[in-house]
């Protein structure tokens, strides 16, 4: 029995291994079997950028508040690399506790905590005595694990042995053996381990008609459900897993009844350069296209991207942040891609971005970001990084679309005949939204020049000064247009707020968290989700009724703070004040907070309060 009084479904775990060893299918199984508890679980995978032997960690919170953003505080270690043991044992918090190697070195605790409870288990002996497959017990030491945290923290063992067949449900021969490996660490733990810290889970009914989907998963789920039909990419970390999973779904739900044949195309391109001028290439044929990538690719998109804004050609680009500039650092998230992406190309080029926060918002709006392009006619981002895309998360079952797809503005048959003069980059309803035809339409007023920046309303090149402004004028005006048409942002106000939060995309997880920081701290704060640029006016007048906004994001330059300013009534724009974290690891709310609080103090000192 536990010592001190029991914490229940309050505990954040961390697994310190090494990559390449099997690792991640154990550390899914102990996620998912707590899901299947109906705990709140979230998890973080912090993977290096090779296939095998450096580190790995992976973290797992559980929260009966339903916190589920990252937490420093570090409960209880499962400690498996003998590389990174001396400094893995440091992050373990006070009244914490330690499962580790038994062969590892005493030296690295001393000087800890002495609440710290500690838990040696010799696996790889376990491993070497009751697993008979010498190929399998390297990877087999890390479902051991899960035994012994199975018994230390009460986690129910019929659920963890049912995710394992899950699990494993495509490779039916590995569930005797991994099994086995489970109860091998179970059955030790429950002979040798004397519990003495305080955490437990319990089953409660609180993720009952939920499901677990990475972000990238979602994504390629809301691609093919919102008529995608042609994908060109070039691999990137951490947008590949996209592309790989919608080329699941296309080959299980694209194609003909009748004749078996698929009914999409995907393209591995040359590179990223190549794939987004396929993606134009199909938009401009009436295809609904798209690509996948990262900051990298994105960089070699911009001629394209510019091309479409002024040809206007629709298609999706699905930007998966991570750190950058340049190469290097793939397997680490930020949302640093805003500026590049805001105003990709040369010349006066506006971009449409959405930003999903949760796996339903990545289905729902990748579908959004099929049906905005073609109705804008112009290139449309859905921007995710690599927490939201490669980590799993808990999620309300997708809302299948009913309605049909929205093609806007496409004039064909009958609607030809009705006018005297198709001309294809006029505005005809003073919204800047043109009409078009589709290649291939016999109609004799169908046919027309695709153009770059140097055309006129008809399509006719063109190096008037004159038409260039009257086009970019107008490219302007239809950039207004989507203000009213792109996802509004979700506003929650705390009556008598003198300040309003501002954050968007996989940083809205650990904003309530932060919330109920500030509020033990005597401060109260509204909260927008941006959830699109263009800003809707939700977001003017958010600002407008605070007397400060603090814009929390992941980068160092605190783009989308710029962003605000370039849009806000210059009057406004002394408001805002900029939050940000940029380390690679997903933001956690104390470091929010505690920022927060920090420029808070100072602006009050300056004020006189």
């Amino acid at each position: 029995m536990p010592s001190r009084e029991t914490i229940t479904n309050d505990v954040t775990i961390q697994v310190a291994t090494i990559n390449g060893t099997g690792s991640q299918s154990s550390n899914l199984v102990l996620t998912k079997a707590l899901f299947h508890m109906g705990v709140p679980v979230g998890c973080k995978n912090m993977f290096p950028s090779n296939i095998m032997g450096l580190p790995t960690w992976y973290t797992i919170r559980v929260s009966r508040d339903g916190y589920l953003g990252r937490k420093k505080e570090l409960n209880i270690l499962a400690a498996l690399n003998p590389n990174t043991w001396f400094e893995d044992v440091k992050q373990v918090w006070p009244g914490g506790a330690i499962v580790y190697e038994k062969k590892f070195s005493e030296a690295a605790l001393v000087g800890l905590d002495p609440s710290i409870t500690l838990y040696p288990v010799p696996f790889e002996a376990l491993a070497d005595k009751r697993i008979e497959n010498a190929k399998l017990r390297r990877l087999l030491v890390n479902m051991i694990y899960v035994g012994v945290l199975t018994h230390l923290l009460d986690i129910d063992a019929q659920a963890v042995e049912e995710t394992i067949a899950h699990q494993f449900q495509k490779k039916p021969k590995a569930i005797p053996s991994n099994v086995q490996a489970f109860r091998v660490g179970l059955e030790y733990a429950r002979e040798n381990l004397e519990k003495r810290d305080p955490f437990r889970v319990e089953r409660v009914e609180r993720t009952k008609d939920r499901i677990m989907i990475e972000g990238n998963a979602a994504c390629a789920l809301g691609a093919v459900w919102g008529g995608c039909t042609f994908i060109a990419w070039y691999p990137i970390t951490p947008s590949s897993s996209l592309v790989e999973s919608a080329i699941d779904y296309l080959k299980r739900y694209r194609h003909d009844r009748a004749t078996g044949k698929a009914t999409y195309a995907v393209v591995q391109a040359e590179d990223e350069l190549a794939a987004v001028g396929m993606v134009a290439g199909a938009g401009w044929a009436g295809v609904r296209a798209m690509t996948a990538t990262s900051g990298p690719g994105v960089s070699l998109m911009g001629e394209i991207a510019g091309l479409m804004y002024f040809a206007e050609v629709p298609g999706v680009v699905i930007d998966v942040e991570r750190l950058g500039p340049s190469t290097g650092l793939p397997t680490r998230t930020a949302q640093g891609d805003i500026l590049q992406v805001a105003f990709l190309s040369h010349g006066d080029t506006q971009h449409v971005m959405l930003w999903p926060s949760t796996p339903e918002e990545c289905f729902e709006f990748t579908q959004t970001a099929f049906d905005l392009a073609e109705e804008l006619q112009a290139p449309v981002f859905v921007m995710t990084d690599l927490d939201l895309g490669m980590n799993i998360w808990e999620s309300e079952p997708f809302r299948y679309p009913e309605e049909p797809p929205l093609r806007g503005k496409v004039l064909a048959g009958a609607d030809l005949d009705r006018i005297q003069k198709f001309s294809r980059y006029k505005d005809v309803d003073g919204d800047g939204i043109p009409y078009r035809t589709l290649p291939g339409d016999p109609h004799p007023k169908a046919a027309y020049f695709t153009r770059g920046s140097g055309h006129n309303e008809d399509a006719i090149y063109t190096e008037s000064n004159e038409a260039y402004k009257r086009l970019v004028d107008r490219l302007r005006r239809k950039y207004e247009t989507a203000r009213g048409m792109v996802p509004k942002p979700v506003v929650d106000r705390t009556e008598g707020a003198e300040i309003g939060l501002v954050a968007f995309g996989s940083t809205d997880l650990v904003i309530r968290e932060c919330r109920d920081h500030l509020l033990r701290e005597g401060v109260r704060a509204s909260y927008l989700r941006l959830r699109a640029v263009p800003f809707t006016e939700e977001v003017f007048d958010f600002v407008r009724a605070h007397e400060r906004v603090y814009v929390i994001e992941q980068n160092r330059d605190g783009q989308m703070c710029q962003l605000l300013r370039l849009d806000l009534d210059p009057s406004e724009t002394a408001k805002l004040r900029s939050v940000r974290h940029y380390d690679g690891l997903p933001v956690d709310a104390r470091s929010i907070a505690v920022d927060l609080l920090a420029q808070e103090r100072k602006d009050l000192v300056h004020a006189g309060r």
